[in-house]
């Protein structure tokens, strides 16, 4: 069981080793990086390439951890009361699993994705601790211990919006995904776009480098939006030249949409570009 990325994943060398030493430790992997670097993806091609079940938690701002191991509703269960159904003397009825609970009683080794744990409130991974590290938590409304038989793989990503507290922290194997240098990038294009032109690639990584570099841009692209940009210039069919142009009073790159997502970086390259006219 040694991940070696996929055939639709590149996974750098420290990637690897991260994951294989967080699967053979069978503590959580918390992985943070850039948005787009393929945090959520990761979790999907562990799943894969282990041959494991994945189950995803997405967590939002509401999210409260207890949803994660069941949720009672005994609202539901008076209402039915009320009507005289047969359903309310199994109070089972009316519990409804979580994530974690699915990945402790999964009849296979699963991979639990718990993405984006930094949306939630800041008590939320602390109201995590005991479970994560016992694999086990109990119900009390119907007195039993839901165990894990086997620890699954358990992913959690982070766009640290939040800063994690330290009692979580040591539980968890660490790792950072670095922006991809552009000969990994070239690699993820050739994964997505086998037999694109290279001069092609090469200027768009050019072009896309320099958008990133931009003293005061907002919110710098990522990876996805590299892919989305690639796909439209394709699409439809950009002349090469278009993008070897120089011309330093053309600062916007040509379906900029895919790359520059609020208009204060758009707004920032056309002053750009105006100064550049206006020193010519």
């Amino acid at each position: 069981m040694r991940f070696q990325g996929t055939e639709n994943y590149v996974a750098t060398d420290d990637l690897k080793v991260a994951v294989n030493a967080a699967v053979l430790l069978r503590r959580p992997l918390l992985v943070k990086g850039e948005p787009g670097t393929g945090k959520t993806v990761l979790a999907q091609e562990i799943s894969k390439a282990l041959n494991a079940p994945l189950i995803e938690w997405n967590v939002k701002s509401t999210t409260k951890a207890q949803q994660g191991l069941y949720e009672y509703d005994a609202v539901a269960r008076l209402r039915d009361g009320q009507l005289g159904d047969e359903r309310v003397h199994n109070i089972g009825n009316y519990i409804k699993k979580g994530k974690l609970w699915e990945a402790f009683t999964s009849e296979r080794l699963p991979v639990l994705l718990i993405d984006e744990i930094d949306k939630a409130d800041i008590e939320f991974p602390n109201d995590l601790l005991q479970e994560l590290d016992r694999m086990a938590f109990h119900v009390y409304e119907t007195n039993e211990t839901v165990a894990a038989v086997e620890r699954p793989v358990v992913v959690i990503t982070s766009n640290n919006e939040k800063e994690l507290p330290d009692a979580f922290l040591r539980r968890c194997f660490f790792h950072y995904i670095k922006f991809p240098d552009a000969d990994t990038m070239r690699a993820i294009i050739d994964v997505h776009f086998p037999g694109i032109q290279k001069v092609l690639v090469s200027r768009a990584l050019e072009i896309f480098y320099e958008v990133r570099e931009v003293p005061g841009l907002k919110k710098k692209p990522s990876t996805s939006e590299l892919l989305d940009w690639l796909k439209l210039l394709l699409a439809e069919d950009m002349p090469l030249d278009v993008l070897q142009s120089r011309d330093p009073t053309k600062a916007i790159p040509p379906l900029h949409g895919a790359l520059l997502k609020n208009e204060q970086d758009i707004m920032l390259f056309e002053r750009l570009a105006f100064m550049s006219r206006r020193s010519g």
